[in-house]
């Protein structure tokens, strides 16, 4: 049985700006901003079999989610957007893909191309 591949991002912008990267099947959860302990804990209930992964803003509710992940599900991995995009739904194709590929997901390949973006 192959485990399947988890990524926790904080909003819906999140999730519509990475969902296209991936070349394989990857399940995205929406914590839909600040949640509390118990909904957190409730909302990865059914992926406790997954591999866990985090991609949250880089500002201060991104940061609670992410301390609060590792209190709960120490194993998860945390992947960090470079600080000048501050939001995941605002980091370019390019950058995330390149994070993605590095934590070893599997990534279309043109958003790995090195042309410059139009």
């Amino acid at each position: 049985m192959t485990v399947e591949k988890c990524i926790i991002v904080e909003g819906r912008s999140d999730k519509l700006n990475i969902a296209p990267i991936f070349a394989e099947d990857v399940k995205i959860i929406c914590t839909n901003g600040t949640i509390s302990e118990d909904a957190l804990l409730d909302l990865l209930e059914p992926f406790e079999e997954c591999k866990l992964y985090t991609l949250f803003d880089a500002d201060n509710s991104g940061e609670k989610l992410r301390k609060l992940t590792k209190r709960i599900y120490s194993e998860a991995v945390h992947l960090f957007i470079p600080r000048t995009y501050i939001e995941v739904a605002n980091a370019p194709k390019k950058v995330l893909a390149q994070l993605l590929n590095e934590a070893k997901f599997s990534v279309h390949k043109q958003y790995l191309s090195s042309s410059t973006e139009a």
